[in-house]
């Protein structure tokens, strides 16, 4: 038969736990099992006023954040919206049916102001790591090094040439991810090479173009472990090949000092075979570097590779397949050189050795274009640009 559902007086007491409705192989569930924010509260004291009206507990915000790097919610009007009508968003939070949610600006205010003074998610991911420590994830034996490119959000079409960096510095634009960008270039000290486009928007992020077309981003580098792939340090740099291998440095160190691990090998793509830091890698820290690096002494661009030469033993020198000495020193030269070493079968005068094209072979003009793009390729453009306008004056 069927049912119908009535319409009867409602119960004036309701009983509901949230606990029962969330599912027991949700991630959030597992999450929990591991997080251990204790330590947060304390470690924010200072950063409060001791006077006021209370304000929103920070552990709730932290969790509320969780919720969005796991779920990939990456608005806050969005993230309230979610946890506002989820139940299980709810139960991870510790707020009930009648709990009110934060407000989306409180999660700006903070991440810009206290949070990021205090450096609290520096605090709560090493937190993290301990415990993976303590649970046996990290062995601190091995290590892997690796970026990914992160999008800013910052227009393309929006964009500030080298010439008009200055122009940052004018109060109308000292928003607050222009003054940062400025308080960073000043408190280098030193030179730094401008990039050819910068965003008003988020100056920081560099134009970069990887698997498509160029956009502003951000390098995120992280330091592995390699027992059970557990990131033991992270940090963010912009898109320079400079930046993400000095980032390496700076991720080793701090992991040594803050958990006293010390890797004995690190793994690497190709892109931290710096010379600069496999030797601070050998000689400094005696770290193995398991890193590729450039190999050009096999060449099949027409020049010799490093196994054509030959040692001279008595004379202390290198020899090339024609005989020829390979020096070392540099010295300047009195006439431009030919930048080849002569065979001993050609003249012994460079520009007899030159084999000219058939066209150009009785034409005067043409012949001293030729010589010139031998010897002086600078010159040899410009000489050239005088023949075509002579030659179209003349008809």
């Amino acid at each position: 038969m069927m049912g119908q559902r009535t319409d009867g007086q409602k119960p004036l007491f309701y009983s509901f736990k949230l606990d029962d409705h969330v599912p027991p192989d949700h991630l959030l569930r597992g999450i929990d099992r591991c997080l251990d924010l204790g330590e947060l509260r304390q470690h924010l004291v200072p950063f409060y006023s001791h006077t006021g009206r209370p304000s929103i507990d920070p552990e709730l915000m932290v969790r509320m954040l969780i919720i969005g790097y796991s779920f990939g919610i990456r608005s806050e009007r969005r993230l309230c919206e979610e946890v506002h009508l989820n139940l299980a968003y709810r139960w991870f939070c510790r707020l009930g049916l009648e709990d009110a949610v934060p407000d989306h600006s409180t999660f700006s205010k903070n991440r810009h102001g206290r949070f990021r003074e205090s450096d609290a998610f520096r605090q709560v991911f090493e937190s993290v790591v301990t415990r993976c420590m303590k649970e046996g994830l990290v062995g601190g034996e091995g290590f892997a090094v690796d970026a990914s490119v992160i999008k800013a959000d910052a227009n393309r079409s929006r964009s500030t040439a080298r010439e008009g960096a200055e122009d940052l510095r004018d109060p109308q634009h000292a928003t607050r991810a222009v003054r940062e960008y400025l308080a960073a270039l000043d408190a280098q000290g030193e030179p730094v090479t401008v990039p050819a486009s910068i965003s008003p928007t988020d100056p920081g992020a560099r134009w970069t173009a990887v698997d498509g077309p160029a956009f502003y981003a951000y390098s995120t580098n992280y330091l592995i472990d390699v027992r059970a792939g557990i990131i033991v340090d992270v940090e963010a740099t912009p898109t320079l090949r400079t930046a993400e291998v000095k980032a390496t440095r700076t991720m080793i160190e701090r992991v040594e000092e803050r958990f006293d691990l010390k890797p004995e090998r690190l793994i690497g793509d190709m892109a931290y075979g710096n010379a600069e830091l496999l030797g601070w890698m050998v000689n400094d820290k005696g770290i193995a570097p398991h890193v590729p690096v450039w190999d050009k002494t096999q060449r099949d661009d027409g020049t010799l590779s490093s196994s054509d030469f030959e040692w001279d033993e008595r004379a202390n020198e290198y020899r090339c397949p024609q005989g020829q000495p390979l020096r070392s020193e540099w010295r300047i030269f009195k006439h431009p050189r030919t930048r080849r070493t002569p065979s001993p079968m050609q003249n012994q005068h460079p520009r007899s050795s030159i084999r000219l094209p058939q066209t150009v072979r009785g034409n005067t003009a043409s012949l001293k274009c030729c010589v010139f793009q031998q010897h002086w390729p600078r010159a040899a453009l410009r000489h050239q640009r005088l023949i075509f306008r002579k030659a179209a004056v003349r008809y």
